[in-house]
């Protein structure tokens, strides 16, 4: 493993996309080209070093808002608040399931990802995003971080009519599985390992959990929420520090991706 050129006890996978000299986190500024190191980000005038960039996750607060608010309305809409069952009009209404998809109710594929069966499971999904969108959105910016959101949640969505075919769905889980493995190709862009981060122990407790029988968990939409968040965060991050490509490319690719998962759950429903 390299090492930092200005701090030389620091192990780092990253270079300068400009000198292409090894960088650690402290020395990383962020540009529309990658990573660049302090003397080569002085070079310009339009870049943001990690440490001035705004640390507020606004867009993590209105998605837990979001998730709220919906949470009461279905409640007052007659679901339950312990989690015994899909059950209230705005549930019915708005899970997924390859009947519904069939029957050209596309937007329940974005509609359930904001739906919990429950108060623990919304309490326990909103605190998983909050810590990681306090990680990630500060990071990779509020488009990027939308992007990785969004496409997570449709591919969560399409993984659970991939393996749960007749079980309504619901919950913000494959979105937040999206966020992990997100975080995972960021933090290794950055030279973290998730050993180290800790990030690896959580996303090995929630597969174990996930992969637990008897625990009405649905597979499907946590393993595709991960894969797409993976594969959005390799577009969004990897590739732009690889190959040299306006930042619209990454982005037209990641939401590329969102589509093909909302075209694979209406092949799958028919």
């Amino acid at each position: 493993m390299e090492t930092c050129y200005r701090h030389p006890n620091r192990e780092t996978g990253v270079r300068c996309s400009n000198c292409d000299r090894p960088i650690c986190p402290d020395c990383m500024t962020s540009t529309p080209v990658g990573m660049r190191c302090p003397e080569c980000a002085r070079q310009r005038q339009d870049v943001r070093t990690m440490r001035a960039t705004s640390t507020e996750p606004m867009l993590t607060y209105i998605l837990i808002g979001i998730n709220v608010a919906v949470a009461l309305g279905a409640i007052l809409s007659g679901g339950s608040a312990t989690g015994s069952g899909v059950g209230g009009t705005l549930l019915q209404e708005g899970s997924v399931s390859r009947a519904t998809i069939a029957d050209g109710e596309y937007y329940r594929l974005v509609t359930a990802g904001f739906l919990h069966a429950g108060f623990f499971h919304l309490l326990f999904n909103m605190l998983s995003l909050y810590i990681l969108g306090s990680l990630l959105e500060p990071a990779v910016g509020r488009l990027r971080f939308a992007l990785i959101y969004f496409v997570s949640l449709l591919a969560g969505s399409f993984g659970a009519l991939l393996v749960e075919p007749d079980a309504p769905t619901v919950g913000a889980s494959g979105a937040i599985f999206g966020l992990m493995g997100a975080a995972v190709i960021v933090l290794r862009d950055r030279g973290i390992g998730i050993m180290e981060s800790g990030l690896g122990i959580w996303i090995g407790l929630n597969l174990l959990i996930t992969f637990a029988p008897g625990t009405n968990i649905s597979i499907g939409g946590h393993i595709g929420g991960l894969i797409g968040g993976v594969v959005c965060a390799m577009l969004l991050v990897d590739l732009g520090h690889r190959v040299r490509l306006p930042d619209v490319v990454p982005a037209v690719l990641c939401a590329g991706l969102g589509a093909l998962a909302v075209a694979g759950a209406i092949a799958v429903a028919g």
